[in-house]
């Protein structure tokens, strides 16, 4: 079950103990946590958080409501009717919002907001996150280079902000390990959530010679399917959607982040933290995708060279660069 962001608060409510599958006395016990997307939740990036707020919910650990959709003019009166509405934890990407979000914190010290952000936390209660996945983007652009037969990849992303920048810095680094030579195509669509304009920009990348794709956002991978090139997923694994394009995937997994703030939540300890960390390979935050229908395709010394940069990642001897910047093609 879903919420709307158009309606009523009341509605949003009743909904939350639905999602739990709990009666209304054992709902009682139970923390009361809401989740606001400006996306629809099967946009890959907020589809992480909901799977693992709904994980929270299948162990009986919370009630958890969402809005979806929710326009950037309509944030922050969501945000007070959830936090009206008796609910502990908050969550939510302030990427846009930013201050009329911490705005709300500020006017709900003893309710705990974590929330998607570039900027720092803000003291009592306003607690940001982010996908610091760049460490399997790295491995997954080392793949890629190895896999591209023309030597040139076409990297389509939603906007030009850190969160997108570094991950396609750290797949250009990785690729260029394998191939210094590698050369790149990049472009914003200028939407979270627009995949006929994210295909249209692969399949212009595509005409130009790139045979390997950076799905960065939905649509890309199906401009690569139907060009018969390769594609390299972000965020979720959709091999199983493209069996024969989807060669590698860095994950992002949200079950740490969630975990962490559940337990500062309920024992009472929840404060303004960067929950970053949680994103990182170390903590299970992130991970390269299994090469499933790959396994067999992508060459023994690739893969030797992959496992051997993986290996130095966890072991802490290979860092990879965090660079926000624009990325550039070459």
């Amino acid at each position: 079950m879903r919420s709307m962001s158009r309606r009523p608060a009341l509605g949003l409510l009743a909904a939350t103990a639905l999602l739990a599958g709990a009666g209304p006395a054992l709902a009682q016990s139970k923390l009361k946590v809401a989740a606001i997307y400006t996306v629809p939740v099967e946009q890959q990036w907020v589809s992480r958080i909901d799977k693992a707020l709904k994980a929270a919910a299948a162990r009986g650990e919370v009630e958890y409501v969402f809005s979806e959709n929710v326009a950037n003019a309509d944030y922050e009166r969501v945000m007070r009717q959830y936090a009206e509405g008796g609910h502990a934890l908050i969550v939510g990407e302030s990427f846009a919002v930013e201050a009329a979000a911490r705005k709300v914190a500020k006017d709900y010290p003893k309710v705990a907001f974590l929330m998607g952000s570039s900027g720092k936390p803000q003291a009592p209660n306003f607690s940001v996150f982010d996908n610091y996945i760049q460490e399997p983007a790295y491995l997954s652009g080392m793949i890629a280079a190895g896999m591209s037969k023309s030597g040139k990849i076409g990297m389509v992303g939603g906007y030009p902000i850190p969160e997108v920048n570094r991950l396609m810095n750290a797949f250009i680094a990785g690729a260029r390990e394998i191939n210094p030579k590698t050369e790149f195509s990049i472009s914003f669509i200028n939407s979270w959530f627009d995949p006929p304009k994210a295909k249209e920009a692969a399949f212009a990348m595509i005409d130009k010679g790139a045979d390997v794709m950076y799905a960065e956002r939905f649509g890309v991978s199906d401009a690569a399917k139907e060009r018969k090139v390769l594609a390299v997923g972000n965020v979720i694994n959709t091999q199983s959607s493209y069996p024969d394009t989807v060669v590698a995937s860095a994950l992002w997994n949200m079950e740490p982040t969630i975990e962490a703030a559940l337990k500062k939540v309920k024992a009472g300890q929840f404060a303004a933290e960067d929950y970053g960390l949680y994103s990182t390979m170390k903590h299970k935050g992130a991970e390269l995708a299994p090469l499933g229908t790959f396994e067999a395709k992508v060459p023994a010394d690739l893969k030797a060279k992959v496992k051997a940069r993986e290996k130095a990642i966890l072991d802490g001897s290979f860092a990879v660069k965090v660079d926000d910047g624009a990325p550039k093609a070459r």
